[in-house]
């Protein structure tokens, strides 16, 4: 297992586009919001859970240790959300979970934050594939200062600012169940 206490991050502050506006950790699915299923398998995980939300705070503040928002009203993206929540994170490392995965599960977690500890100084991403999954990924707070100089020079993909910080691979299967992404409302029938 790994070696170091984490912060963890749950972005949930998107526009929610694909789902008709709808915020999307608060999506129903089998009866639940969406953000209470990634909620349940972080919460063992750290005493820092932070959710970044732009809105329904007061819904979203049942789930988490502090709340953090993008600072305006644009939908900035996930990097948005990312720089607070480094900004945010009380440890030397900020797991970073989408709202919309509510089939990840603790074993997943739990190798992803070993491949971390081997890997301290550097991002590390999943990957399934050839597909980078870049917003399920763990990141050294002390680089808080170089995504804060990407985005000075206008870059928006964490993808992007993590592969340049060296990123290392946290390889799953190409058709790992775990990684699928409820981002329309066909998931959720």
């Amino acid at each position: 297992m790994h070696q170091f206490q984490c912060s963890i991050l749950l972005l949930a502050g998107g526009r929610g586009q694909r789902m008709g506006g709808q915020d999307k950790g608060l999506v129903t699915w089998q009866g639940k919001p969406l953000i209470e299923f990634v909620q349940r398998i972080a919460r063992p995980l750290t005493d820092d859970l932070i959710i970044s939300c732009n809105r329904n705070h007061d819904r979203y503040a049942e789930y988490a240790d502090q709340l953090v928002s993008d600072g305006n009203e644009d939908f900035d993206g996930p990097l948005a959300g990312i720089r607070v929540g480094l900004a945010a994170a009380r440890h030397s490392h900020l797991l970073v979970l989408p709202c919309d995965v509510p089939n990840m599960d603790s074993d997943l977690l739990g190798a992803l934050l070993g491949a971390a500890g081997e890997h301290p100084d550097q991002p590390v991403m999943v990957r399934h594939g050839e597909q980078w999954e870049p917003l399920l990924c763990v990141i050294p707070t002390a680089l808080a200062p170089a995504f804060e100089a990407a985005w000075a020079r206008g870059e928006r993909s964490p993808r992007k600012i993590m592969l340049q910080l060296n990123a290392r691979a946290w390889q799953c299967a190409d058709n790992d169940s775990r990684l699928t992404n409820f981002n329309t409302a066909d998931f959720l029938k």
